[in-house]
Formats: structure tokens, sequence, C-alpha cells
């Protein structure tokens, strides 16, 4: 008999979750991964995890520090474990304010173990390096739980980000309207409908294949968090909450400016290294062919600058922010007010 050949059954995860997640009550605890290493042979990653359930309802998986140096999430979901009011919960709430934490606790976009860049490492796998040994955990263990999943981001050392909330086009229009209105209920100043320049292997992707109502940020940048930030974090995810009806309340209904990407005109990238002079500032409207900034060569003076301007008419909602640049970063990212 001929035939497709069997697929191979992954095996468990090595990932253990030290924390109840179908008992009634508020649960904090670890997801434990062993790592043997030069100074611990029989060591172990502990990712810190809080488990709130009362009763029947919805979950919400909630994940900060998918990157490790964009912080916002993770105040948000340190102070959510924290306040829980059981009270006020019906179903069930997971929270990981640091996804991937050895890169949270290093300070950098990827992690120091193996370099892995968790937002491009899923579905991944049990048998792996340990960034695809977290992203096949979430996979496999997380994700199956969850109804509705929010994953801060912030633009980390090297973008900086009008604060947004945002969801991707979807073929589903269910789907896509219901993470839509998610996005609405969080409230950031400014929604956008998301347009990825390199989806695969994403936490989004994975999620939203999976049926998934799903909604990610941009919260701002440069390797830290402000006041204002962390505060469009916090409210967002207490009203996206009460949006899925987990928390009891309404959402409150703040103000928000929706943008559209609607194609790869919105990216501008360096075609140089070089020192970069922005002429125009995150918010600012621009038109097309208008100059978006002037990458000045640093090896000798006397030399004309590279300027980049604007392939379309928008916004400016990102922009590079340490100010040298290398060929191929990206320097600007335009938003269509819609």
């Amino acid at each position: 008999m001929f035939g497709p050949e069997p697929v191979a059954e992954l095996p468990p995860s090595p990932v253990v979750a030290k924390v109840e997640f179908e008992a009634d009550g508020i649960h904090h605890g670890f997801l434990r991964m062993p790592y043997s290493r030069d100074d611990s042979a029989w060591g172990s990653i502990l990712t810190p995890i809080t488990v709130a359930k009362s009763g029947e309802g919805p979950t919400a998986l909630l994940t900060g520090g998918n990157h490790g140096d964009e912080y916002e999430g993770p105040i948000a979901l340190f102070d959510l474990a924290r306040n829980l009011d059981l009270s006020q919960v019906s179903g069930r709430i997971i929270i990981v304010p640091a996804l991937n934490y050895p890169a949270f606790r290093a300070g950098t976009r990827t992690s120091p173990i193996d370099k892995g860049n968790l937002n491009r490492s899923f579905p991944g796998r049990p048998f792996g390096q340990p960034t695809e040994k977290i992203a096949d955990f979430v996979t496999r263990n997380l994700l199956p739980m969850a109804d509705v999943v929010l994953d801060f981001h912030s633009g980390g050392k090297t973008l900086d980000f009008l604060p947004f909330a945002a969801a991707h086009v979807l073929d589903d229009k269910a789907q896509e309207a219901a993470c839509f209105a998610a996005v609405r209920a969080f409230g950031a100043p400014y929604s956008v409908k998301m347009l990825e320049i390199d989806a695969v292997g994403m936490f989004d992707t994975t999620a939203e294949a999976m049926g998934k109502v799903f909604v990610t940020t941009e919260l701002g940048g440069g390797g830290t968090a402000s006041a204002r930030t962390a505060g469009i974090a916090k409210r967002g995810v207490t009203d996206l909450l009460r949006h899925a009806g987990i928390l009891k309340g309404e959402p409150a209904i703040r103000e928000t400016r929706w943008l559209d990407m609607p194609d790869d005109r919105c990216f501008t990238f360096s075609e140089i290294d070089g020192l970069m002079e922005p002429l125009v500032d995150l918010g600012d409207p621009v038109r097309q062919g208008q100059p978006l900034g002037r990458a000045w060569p640093v090896d000798r003076t006397g030399q004309e600058p590279y300027t980049y301007t604007a392939k379309m008419d928008g916004i400016l909602a990102a922009r590079h922010f340490p100010g040298l640049v290398k060929a191929g970063d990206c320097i600007a990212v335009l938003g269509v007010v819609d």
C-alpha cells in the first residue's frame, strides 16, 4: 500500500508548568525549562507565570517580553499579576510577563543563550534550542487554552513608535473583525491595520492560524518605557479583558486614531552606513516625495548626505532610534490615516 509518509509525533515539551491551570484561584509559579550549562549541569530557566481562574468563561493569554528589550508589556503584566481581584474575574487569565526570559534578563532583543529571536521561532521545536523550546511550549500548551491573545511589543533599543495597538488583515473576515474590535477596546492613542515585512515564524501568525483573537502593540521604544506608555499598557490590558468578558465592567471609550499600512511603500530602509538626521518627527504628516531624513557619511567630511523620501502620503509612525544606521536598517515607517 502506498500513501503519504506518516507524520512523526512530536515528543512532549521539556518545559514543565509549575502552576495550576484548572483550579479556581490566583496561582503564581514558573515555567521550568531544563538548561544544562557550564555553571549548572542540571540547571533550569524559571520563567514567571500567573494563572487567575474563577468559574467558567473565556481564557486570555497575556504575554510580554517576547523581545527582551521591550518593557511596557512586562511592566503592565507584573502589575496585573500582583493586583488582580479574583472577584472581578469570570474565566481564566494566563499571564507571562517575560516570555523570552533569558532575553528579558539580559535586556536584549534576542536570547543571549542561542541568539534566538522568539518572534521568528514559532511554532518551535521541543528538541531545538532553548528559544525554539519556548515557542513550542506556547504553541502546543498555552495557545490551545486561549480564546484571546495579547502579545505586547514596543520598539526596543532600535526603533521608536507612536503608541499603538494592532491586528492584521486576515482571510477570515469574522476573525479579522473580532481582532480589530479587541484593538479598539484596548484603546491606544493609535490603532493600526498592520502589515508585517517578515511574518514567517511569528507568534502572531501561529496564533491567527489557530483561529485566536490576536492583538499586538508597539508602545514606544528606545529600550525603555515612559510613564505615558506604561500607563497605556496597563489601561489597555484591563479594557481588553473587560471587552472579552473576563473582567467585570465595560472598557473605557478612549479616542484612537486608525492607521492603515497598505503595502511595502510604508517602509524605508537605509542604503548606506551613516549618521541619521531626522527631518520629520513621530506623528508628523508627510507627503509623497518629501524628505524623511538624511544619512551622513561618517568616514570623511565634505560628502553629500543620502536623502530618503516618502514613497506615499501618510504620517510617520515609527523611526530608527539610534543616531547611527547601517545599510539595511529600517529608518522610517509610514501609516495612512484611515
